[in-house]
């Protein structure tokens, strides 16, 4: 990259630690340019406040702050769910933010006739690789900047004391300095005791956790819900229809006030290496339960276990930063027909960590009680089920008298 040709970068500028740093140092190492920032909301709620005066202090010559939250949620988060797709349990609540994100920042950057994207992940990360291939996709020929990979800061306390040396204000102090990723879906943490996988997490100290309580602290008595969806998207909470983002959000204070959706794992990155991570879940995680639960009852055997195959092929996907790909996008439709008669209604009790099924009801429902009865029945007769015996045991016999044929 010729620095001498680059005048003009956007930013991808959350406020955090990282890119609140890198304004100044693109201004010291590419010839003063101008530096746009750009922040992609997609819920991150009070992480806003003050970013335009903090982005302008430190050097940005504007700050462009999109609401992405409904396309967010339509696009990236339903669709996730509907396919059931999870990373090693964890629900890519990082994952399918990023790309949504760098596709804007590459309509804007487009649009600024800006000379390069720059954004803050580090090069040990997932996150390089979901913003660089969503740039790909948007703007093939856009340069891109990753200051991870070319600065000699090597730690978060490098980081923040370059933030103390140019007077950039910070929330965060090198012993409360956990990595944080958040939006109106999850909350993640990395970092200072967490990357010790002998050590319990925080859950009961005051302000570890941010979307709700331990269950520990949980109440006594049981939270019931019930959740309607139409075609696999969830379209009602307790009678009230909404739209999924306001789904989401509610579920989050019952969830959150109710401890659920901790998930502690060590999982494998896209680069190799393990990383320990604590995420808060809570409405989601009710979400992906309540959808799994109407589709045990809507969805046929074999529909439901390809389903589940193909669904560690979408997480890996969503994962891995490809979202803009054609296989993503020919799983998704193949996860929109099967949920063609996902509709109905389930009930659940939300009690100390714990999401506890309490009823599920479909007019597509391919349960039949008077069939699957212990009870007396005029439907099904037990003695076919021998006949189908011999018939699916036959390979079995054939090898068994083969085999003694031959004395093995």
């Amino acid at each position: 990259m010729d620095k001498s040709k680059i005048k003009k970068v956007v930013l991808a500028y959350s406020g955090g630690l990282d890119t609140s740093i890198i304004i100044p140092w693109l201004k010291e190492n590419y010839n003063n340019c101008e530096v746009i920032a750009v922040s992609g909301n997609v819920g991150q709620a009070d992480e806003l406040e003050g970013l335009e005066e903090k982005a302008l202090k430190t050097g940005a010559s504007k700050l462009y702050v999109e609401d992405l939250t409904e396309e967010f949620v339509e696009d990236f988060v339903i669709p996730t769910v509907m396919a059931g797709a999870k990373y090693e349990e964890y629900m890519l609540g990082t994952s399918f933010a990023r790309p949504i994100i760098a596709k804007r920042i590459c309509e804007i950057a487009l649009s600024e006739n800006a000379d390069a994207i720059c954004h803050g992940c580090t090069g040990k990360g997932n996150d390089q690789v979901r913003f660089e291939l969503a740039i790909k996709a948007f703007a093939p020929d856009m340069p891109i900047i990753a200051p991870w990979r070319e600065w000699d800061i090597k730690s978060r306390d490098e980081e923040i004391e370059y933030a103390e040396k140019h007077n950039i204000p910070l929330k965060i102090t090198k012993e409360t300095s956990y990595s944080k990723d958040k939006n109106l879906w999850h909350l993640s943490h990395e970092g200072l005791d967490l990357e010790d996988a002998g050590n319990e997490p925080l859950y009961e100290k005051e302000g570890f956790l941010e979307m709700g309580v331990s269950p520990i602290d949980a109440p006594d008595t049981p939270t019931y819900i019930t959740l309607d969806f139409e075609k696999g998207r969830p379209i009602a909470l307790n009678g009230e229809k909404m739209s999924a983002k306001n789904i989401i959000l509610k579920l989050n204070e019952l969830g959150g006030a109710n401890g659920i959706g901790l998930l502690d794992i060590v999982e494998n990155r896209l680069v190799g290496m393990k990383c320990r991570g604590v995420y808060e879940t809570p409405g989601g995680s009710i979400l992906y339960f309540a959808h799994n639960y109407l589709e045990s009852i809507c969805l046929d055997k074999m529909t439901a276990h390809k389903k589940d195959e193909l669904s560690i092929t979408f997480a890996d996907l969503v994962y891995n930063g490809q979202w803009f790909t054609p296989l993503r996008e020919a799983l998704s439709a193949f996860v929109d027909k099967t949920q063609e008669n996902v509709t109905g209604k389930v009930k659940l009790k939300l009690y100390k960590g714990n999401i506890i099924k309490a009823g599920v009801w479909s007019d597509y429902s391919l349960y039949s009680e008077e069939i699957a009865t212990f009870g007396e029945d005029e439907v099904y007769n037990q003695a076919d089920s021998a006949g189908f015996i011999n018939l699916f045991g036959l390979p079995i016999k054939v090898q068994a008298q083969v085999n003694k044929k031959n004395g093995k």
